[in-house]
């Protein structure tokens, strides 16, 4: 009984070796996936067509909802329906809004960002739209606040 239970140990052991080398195979790598997919879309004054894109957690929607708390498209919109207060003239165009706090006697505010890149490709290189796209809002974030997070009583 014991050689049984040895050897019913050692073929397990033997199988569970041999069946993780045959999973270990190296998955082919996609470089920089993100989701093309236009989330909200916008006009700004001097006719660009403005899109935010899903992206990922380095750009787009997924990156700025989670890591600096601005949530609603109508945040974006309000800094986008503005004039462009940044453009380097290569496409990355910065455009600033001011939140403010209503229902409260003594409201505050604050200043916000929204960085969008308007060509094909990130300056980087490591994203591209596709043909005839642009990349759109990169990021956007609040100012004067701790890791550029918007507050809570913002609700962007």
């Amino acid at each position: 009984m014991k050689k049984i239970m040895t050897l019913t140990a050692v073929t397990a052991f033997a199988a569970s070796l041999m069946s993780g080398t045959a999973s270990a195979a190296p998955m082919p790598v996609q470089p920089h996936p993100w989701d093309h997919r236009v989330k909200c879309q916008t006009d700004d004054p001097e006719g660009r067509h403005i899109v935010t894109r899903y992206g990922n957690s380095e750009l787009g929607w997924h990156h700025f909802t989670g890591r600096h708390n601005i949530k609603k498209c109508s945040t974006l919109y309000a800094a986008l329906n503005g004039r462009v207060d940044r453009n380097d003239h290569h496409g990355h165009l910065e455009y600033d809004g001011v939140v403010f706090e209503t229902g409260v006697p003594r409201p505050r505010q604050v200043k916000f960002t929204v960085v969008v890149q308007y060509t094909r490709k990130t300056t980087d290189g490591r994203y591209d739209a596709g043909r005839g796209q642009k990349i759109g809002v990169i990021t956007a974030y609040c100012h004067n606040q701790p890791g550029n997070k918007c507050p809570a009583w913002a609700k962007m």
